[in-house]
């Protein structure tokens, strides 16, 4: 490694990214109604563990010690999700006080010690009585997302520094009510079309109801993916057109004024007179949320449904969850969206990145992650990159602070910088907070020419316990 340090520019935001239902645990002893994870995750056969997230991480009760870890890495801001079901244990009426009572109580522990509450109103978590009343299909679902926003807002608004909508709606819309895989576990495909539509006019309408509220920005967070196209022919590029639009430019052209993209077989019958005028409220951040690149083709099966083969990316290491380590991916996006969105474009967070290994304590008890190490150095070093070619990054928030309820893969995938261990419930920081400590306090990345695993295994901090 050569002796060039990259630094960022000022105030640059140093972050971490966690979200309700994967951490909190406590899911009924407020008050707090079932969600939809709650009733997805006690059906048989939907988390390939058969774990749920009762008990999580026990956050509710351990924040505290959760922020300490917070305040040691020295992070000047916190992302974090409010479960919609414990302000509104049925999704509709007045708030529940004992569960604004805890965001209370956590948001002012993070400002005594420092750090910047960043709050997201949804992270999946929808109350179930809502979903019985059908969900995300239902208009009526984005008119009770805004009263929930101004429930949170006007017990909040004086001291959370951003505020974000609504996390990864793709995600939501595509595993929870186009394949299945996660809550609510609906099987639509490209009907779920107005899952997409009212996630967007909810979030709309929160803008609208936080701006009578707070004058903190606020933000929606979309996960990205570029696209890459496997094959030569014109149809392989239509195909990878396709799941672009429907990826990386549904949750984003109609939010940036410029209406929705093409999308094969969407029912737009549910888009009234004034909606996209709604989505297109005004504002003040992009949340981006990258993991890795994807690989397209056009389908070789006539009978796929989709207009696209999804086809594993080679030539690539991989996280424990099969994902390829594409840093650069992370700069061909940063500047793929400014080329795409111009002056539309508003300021960027990188609101999660983060990966998975299978990280585990030694002999002595402590956890050493150097692959962790090497991909938030690599990653870090496109951010870094993609700010020299123009692009306004703000902040980077890594995903995540522990180990935690990994969704439909239960307790079987670990992202922290803390380990956790589930049945204890005992915190241990690994290599890469010491990491990342040592990097927030610098202000920098790491000597220039991307560390290996190998090199962060023999650099990093040696006080990770």
């Amino acid at each position: 490694m050569t002796a060039s340090v990259p630094r960022f520019p000022t105030g640059f935001t140093w972050g971490v990214s966690t979200s309700a239902y994967q951490i909190e645990g406590a899911t009924s002893e407020d008050g707090r109604g079932p969600s939809i994870w709650d009733r997805f995750t006690h059906s048989p056969g939907t988390v390939v563990d058969g774990s749920t997230g009762d008990a999580a991480c026990d956050h509710y009760h351990r924040y505290a010690e959760d922020v300490a870890l917070l305040a040691g890495l020295g992070v000047g801001a916190y992302r974090f999700s409010i479960a919609w079901p414990r302000i509104q244990p049925d999704g509709t009426g007045q708030a529940n006080p004992a569960g604004l009572a805890f965001y209370d109580r956590l948001v002012d522990s993070l400002l005594e010690r420092g750090i910047d509450p960043v709050a997201t109103l949804f992270h999946w978590d929808l109350p179930q009585a809502l979903e019985d009343r059908g969900g995300w299909l239902a208009r009526d679902t984005a008119e009770r997302f805004a009263d929930y926003a101004t429930l949170v807002a006007g017990r909040l608004a004086d001291r959370v520094k951003l505020w974000i909508t609504l996390n990864e709606p793709f995600v939501h819309m595509s595993y929870g009510y186009g394949l299945g895989v996660h809550a609510p576990g609906q099987q639509r495909l490209f009907d779920a079309f107005p899952v997409a539509h009212h996630q967007l006019l909810g979030h709309g309408l929160a803008v609208t109801a936080l701006r009578a509220l707070t004058g903190s920005p606020i933000a929606i967070t979309n996960n990205y993916s570029p696209v890459r196209v496997q094959g030569g022919t014109d149809a392989d590029q239509l195909a990878a057109g396709a799941y672009h639009a429907l990826h990386n430019r549904l949750f984003t052209d109609p939010i940036l004024g410029l209406g929705y993209p093409e999308i094969p077989g969407a029912d737009e019958s549910v888009i009234r007179p004034g909606d996209l005028d709604t989505i297109a409220a005004p504002i003040d951040a992009l949340g981006v949320n990258y993991y890795n690149p994807t690989g397209v083709r056009a389908p070789t099966d006539p009978e796929n449904p989709l207009p696209f083969d999804l086809v594993p990316l080679t030539g690539y290491p991989t996280t424990s969850f099969g994902w390829p380590v594409d840093p650069d991916g992370l700069r061909e996006l940063l500047t793929g969206l400014r080329h795409e969105y111009g002056d539309r474009l508003p300021p960027i967070h990188i609101t999660e990145g983060g990966c998975c290994y299978d990280d585990t304590l030694d002999a002595l008890g402590r956890c050493h992650d150097p692959e962790r190490i090497a991909y938030l150095d690599g990653h870090l070093r496109a951010v870094h990159q993609a700010i020299a070619d123009g692009v306004d990054v703000r902040g980077y928030f890594v995903w995540s602070l522990l180990d935690n309820f990994e969704w439909a893969e239960g307790y079987t995938k670990r992202f922290g910088l803390v380990h956790v261990d589930f049945a204890t419930q005992r915190r241990t920081p690994k290599t890469s907070y010491a990491w990342y400590r040592d990097l927030i306090n610098a202000g920098t990345v790491a000597p220039s020419g991307t560390v290996t695993p190998t090199e962060a295994a023999a650099v990093a901090p040696a006080d990770a316990r």
